[in-house]
């Protein structure tokens, strides 16, 4: 009886002893663990460690991937925006005269035909005409003598004289501003106009016109043409119809887009002191039309 006691309790002492032995080389692995972690942390901030490191900072420095996209990037939106508008405007024009055209001069009198074509024509030559000068006009330049406006400002983007009533455009990133306005206006208009007359002709043969029963591939792709005519003339009419109207506006009050947050911030900044706020760009709304078109306002 014993014996068998001794050797259970042998046993038991074995068992503790390896209990014990595998509890401190885990506690010494966990310690190394640790050791190595606060290390490397030492390490990390002994090399790195900045005393104007915060939050703002290591914010910036992630972001500064996107930066770089931006100024390397953007200066390019304007080339891409002009091809795309040149596109789109070419594919209107080649649907109707290779789908269009032919229906046309099959189905409506001479006379209509003659007034169609040579109002369609005007309007394509001055939507060219004023596109061109839209983006080619240069903003001007500082006045060189003194006067009783506004001082001469610096373009944060170029570094360079930015003309009164201009702005630097991040499409075109370059600076626009009250002389291009005029053609891009008349650009924004003649569309509008020509968009509106494309739609009635392609509403007026997709409704007239009834298609067989089966359909060949030039059927197709004539009937594909019309429906893509149309959904891109309807959705331009409508954008440039507001865009219409909200320039209309500006040019009556005397104001670029810019220039109204400016005036609206000044307005309210001389509210509260009690004074009235004048836009010196602003002679009359039929006076501001006759500076908008060039025609010369006596002062």
């Amino acid at each position: 009886m014993r014996s068998r006691q001794r050797m259970f309790a042998a046993v038991m002492r074995l068992l503790l002893k390896c209990l014990r032995l595998g509890r401190r080389r885990r506690f010494k692995l966990v310690r190394q663990v640790e050791q190595l972690w606060h290390y490397g942390h030492l390490c990390l901030r002994s090399l790195l460690y900045n005393s104007f490191t915060n939050g703002d900072v290591v914010l910036d420095s992630l972001f500064e991937p996107v930066y770089w996209l931006v100024d390397h990037v953007t200066r390019w939106f304007g080339v891409v925006f002009v091809a795309l508008v040149i596109g789109l405007t070419s594919s209107i024009v080649a649907i109707v005269y290779i789908c269009l055209l032919p229906l046309i001069l099959q189905t409506y009198t001479p006379a209509w035909i003659c007034w169609h074509l040579a109002y369609g024509h005007w309007n394509l030559i001055m939507i060219v005409f004023h596109y061109y000068m839209a983006i080619t006009t240069s903003p001007g330049h500082p006045p060189q003598a003194k006067n009783d406006l506004t001082g001469v400002s610096i373009c944060r983007k170029c570094i360079a004289p930015k003309p009164a009533r201009t702005h630097h455009c991040s499409i075109c990133n370059s600076i626009s501003g009250w002389e291009m306005f005029r053609d891009a206006y008349a650009a924004i208009e003649r569309m509008k106009l020509l968009e509106k007359e494309r739609l009635q002709v392609a509403a007026n043969q997709t409704y007239y016109q009834t298609p067989p029963p089966t359909f060949s591939f030039r059927q197709r792709a004539f009937h594909k043409s019309v429906v893509y005519l149309w959904v891109l003339c309807s959705s331009v009419a409508l954008a440039l119809g507001a865009l219409t109207l909200w320039h209309a506006a500006l040019i009556t009050r005397g104001e670029t887009s810019i220039e109204r947050h400016i005036n609206r911030k000044e307005r309210q900044r001389l509210q509260k002191k009690g004074k009235v706020f004048r836009n010196p760009y602003s002679y009359g709304s039929w006076d501001n039309w006759k500076v908008f078109l060039g025609v010369d306002v006596p002062r």
